[in-house]
């Protein structure tokens, strides 16, 4: 079966890793001339298989009232770029932060990036590939008891959930992450995910497409995607600079862009760029560097280790589809990496980047076939696409080849909206 992949990030070359692995023929379409060169680039390089929780909940919007009254902060908006399609994803994510609605995303979530742990294990075990892979969890860790005391809700949540997890003090933390050992007066505790890790999602993803082309799937690289065609209830093809391209079945996987493509014949996808910062820097003092990822509970920022290098990532910037890299961010970043790993990076040379994150009102992604025969989609990954690749990928090949899925599909795919 010929199948047509629709965007080359993490998500897209993943779904055609399954696919060529499942015998069909893939091509694999996007106007940048190298894979994972937007959201995949630079983000937090957390694989959260553990820690992956819906952005919207219960006391979400007081907190956010609070976070607009700090110096430094979590939550940014950009009132000068705002519309109607930015205050009616608002309004939808507004309504997401109810305790019922939370516990039916937050098993969503889990269910498919439990899924994608899986899935990152057993390629693991196929492949060799370089990405600066470490898995050695995740470490949240509290600035204050009164954090500390709040995060009981979640305890109880990750229990629900039966996710591995401990509460730990100081001496704990420090056991994990030594370097905090440095800046021991400054923490009192912290919650540790052992199941989650860290790697280099631009690295992973041109390691996983030269696989890729091994097993013959055709990148179509610095090709526009214009438009997709129907008749009949069907795909016939889509519309490129490089003129109409065909295949038996079509993925869409283009993140942010994805709304613009399929709003055009019919599908409506709430899918807002959530905009976030990093800061990638090399390592000066291995003593005084994180081992693997440490979240600020208090700032939301994650330092994350890669090999010879330490990424920092957060914020979140409602600013419609704005990519321009305002500096002023920076500080909000870099303060925690100074605060809690002084000494640890080259933070003078750290590179800025900005990324847009495809979310959806629920945080859940958007996985499955459509009202078109031939249409599936694998988009909306919002802060979750490195984490949730692999299984989200997996999830729609088997769907693409009509297999039966690995996991419940019960509202994943677009007929939740």
């Amino acid at each position: 079966m010929k199948v047509l992949v629709l965007g080359s990030g993490v998500v897209g070359v993943s779904t055609a890793w399954y696919l060529a692995k499942a015998g069909h023929e893939v091509t694999v379409v996007d106007r940048l001339d190298t894979p994972a060169t937007e959201t995949s680039y630079a983000n937090a390089g957390m694989l959260s298989f553990d820690y992956s929780t819906p952005w919207g909940a219960p006391g979400v919007p007081l907190k956010a009232i609070k976070w607009m009254m700090q110096d430094i902060s979590p939550l940014y908006f950009s009132l000068k770029d705002f519309d109607l399609n930015t205050i009616g994803w608002m309004m939808k994510m507004l309504g997401q932060c109810t305790h019922k609605a939370f516990d039916v995303n937050k098993e969503r979530m889990l269910r498919v990036a439990r899924y994608s742990a899986q899935c990152f294990h057993e390629l693991n075990e196929e492949v060799a590939l370089d990405y600066d892979v470490r898995m050695k969890g995740t470490l949240e860790v509290f600035r204050s008891q009164k954090e500390m005391d709040g995060a009981q809700g979640d305890v109880e949540i990750l229990k629900k959930c039966d996710v591995p997890h401990e509460m730990i003090d100081v001496a704990g933390c420090i056991k994990h992450e030594p370097a905090l050992g440095n800046v021991k007066e400054k923490i009192v505790g912290g919650l540790y995910l052992p199941g989650d890790g860290t790697g280099d999602c631009y690295k992973f993803t041109n390691a996983l497409a030269e696989q890729c082309k091994k097993l013959g799937v055709n990148f179509m690289m610095e090709t526009e995607i214009n438009s997709i065609e129907t008749a009949a209830g069907s795909i016939t093809g889509v519309q490129t600079s490089a003129g109409k391209l065909t295949a038996d079945k079509y993925v869409v996987a283009l993140g942010t862009y994805s709304p613009f493509i399929l709003g055009k014949i019919g599908i409506k996808t709430p899918i807002y760029p959530l905009k976030g910062y990093s800061l990638t820097m090399p390592i000066t003092d291995e003593s005084k560097a994180p081992v693997s990822t440490v979240m600020d509970q208090k700032y939301k920022v994650a330092v994350t280790r890669f090999d010879d290098r330490i990424r920092v990532g957060g914020i979140a910037e409602i600013a419609n589809h704005n990519k321009d890299l305002v500096q002023k961010r920076r500080a909000s970043i870099e303060y925690t990496v100074k605060d809690l790993f002084p000494g640890g990076g080259d933070v003078e040379a750290a590179e800025f980047w900005t990324g847009m994150r495809p979310m959806t009102p629920d945080s859940v992604p958007i996985l499955g076939n459509t009202k078109y025969d031939n249409l599936i989609l694998n988009t909306g990954h919002g802060t979750l696409g490195w984490t949730m690749s692999l299984g989200s990928a997996k999830f729609v090949a088997d769907v693409v080849t009509g297999k039966q899925p690995d996991i419940n599909p019960d509202g994943l795919s677009v007929d939740r909206y």
